[in-house]
């Protein structure tokens, strides 16, 4: 029994000991990302401001060049080649696209009606997160928890296209339809069907197309083992560099509300805290389950845990303003939402150890 324990930790540390020194203290990285976004926005006067004015069509130039930049190296790492064979995954596909879009939705809107049945602007904020299907930092948690990187394109490519077509009804739906449906409040709201096509554009299509033809010309130019083995490394670091920036950004924008506010802020956390937990753990089960191998697993399981927080606060902002409670709840789903999938990824590294280890 001493024996097996002993053995499982060692499994458990060589595990670990897989990710860098930085990846493996990412989440001291990103905790200190946050303080320094909210003491810029609390002690710079109107850089929130001025941050949110430095934007070209409502689109937030800082966090889009972040985001470019914390995307590009993963995308660029895929060998697009694969992407046939990934397509042919109907089991996980299908798995992926009711966690998604009707599990993750439905989980979201009840959380935020049993723990926010008397904050009406609030409740709407997390609904907006709910519905907002992960498009890009999904990318960095399934590379750090050893996903299947090409699945997790084509999964992310699937949330994008369906995120296009149905946000905007959804938003609708959830917000205004359900509840009345219901008997609860319910709140008018306008989504723009351009406006979401616009974002998912700027935040995945333009990565996305850099890292395919960076991929594919290199790749035939210098061959896969020159590609691998010497430029991935090299723009690797860059994914997670640009995670940091586009954080202290974010916090930098709502600073001051968040520490005005910190009751609120638990009010919000919570539900969202459940909900990251809660859809992290059926989607790692389901996998296990369906008998997808950990690689499969951990794609399915952050794929359908991680939400599009750019998008969800893109819509906020733009339909309610910057300074309304639906803004400060779409700025604080990242602030929960990155160091609680931080802490799936090694919970998910652990779980490989335990459950996949043959």
């Amino acid at each position: 029994m001493v024996h097996n324990d002993i053995k499982d930790e060692r499994s458990r540390v060589s595990a670990l000991k897989e990710l860098s020194f930085f990846d493996r203290f990412l989440s001291l990285w990103i905790i200190l990302a946050m303080v320094i976004g909210v003491v810029l926005g609390k002690v710079v006067p109107n850089l929130g401001n001025y941050l949110g004015k430095v934007q070209i069509d409502g689109t937030s130039v800082p966090i889009a060049i972040g985001l470019l930049l914390m995307m590009f190296p993963v995308l660029a790492k895929v060998n697009y080649s694969q992407i046939g064979k990934a397509k042919a995954e109907k089991k996980l596909i299908s798995a992926s696209l009711i966690l998604n879009w009707l599990v993750g939705p439905l989980l979201m809107y009840s959380l935020a009606w049993i723990f926010l049945y008397n904050e009406p602007q609030f409740r709407t904020g997390l609904i907006l997160i709910g519905i907002a299907r992960c498009i890009a930092m999904v990318l960095i948690w399934n590379e750090l928890a050893g996903g299947n990187t090409v699945l997790a394109v084509v999964l992310v490519a699937l949330n994008s296209i369906f995120q296009i077509v149905s946000y905007a009804l959804l938003g609708w739906l959830f917000i205004k339809v359900l509840p009345s449906a219901m008997g609860l409040k319910s709140q008018s709201i306008d989504i723009s069907f351009f406006a979401v096509f616009e974002n998912v554009l700027i935040y995945l299509g333009i990565p996305l197309a850099l890292g395919v033809v960076t991929s594919m010309f290199f790749r035939q130019k210098k061959g896969n083992e020159w590609y691998e083995d010497t430029f991935v490394p090299k723009i690797s670091p860059f994914a997670l560099y640009g995670l940091l920036f586009t954080i202290v950004v974010l916090f930098a924008l709502q600073g001051k509300s968040i520490i005005s506010n910190p009751l609120e802020v638990v009010k919000i956390a919570l539900p969202l805290v459940i909900y990251f937990v809660v859809m992290f753990s059926i989607s790692f089960f389901i996998g296990k389950f369906i008998k997808l191998g950990y690689e499969k697993t951990a794609t399915l399981a952050f794929t359908a845990a991680g939400n599009n927080f750019e998008l969800a606060i893109a819509v906020s902002i733009s339909t309610f303003g910057i300074a309304s409670k639906v803004a400060l709840a779409g700025v604080v789903g990242p602030l929960i939402e990155v160091p609680v999938l931080v802490l799936l990824v090694y919970f998910s590294i652990f779980l490989r150890e335990r459950l996949f280890s043959s």
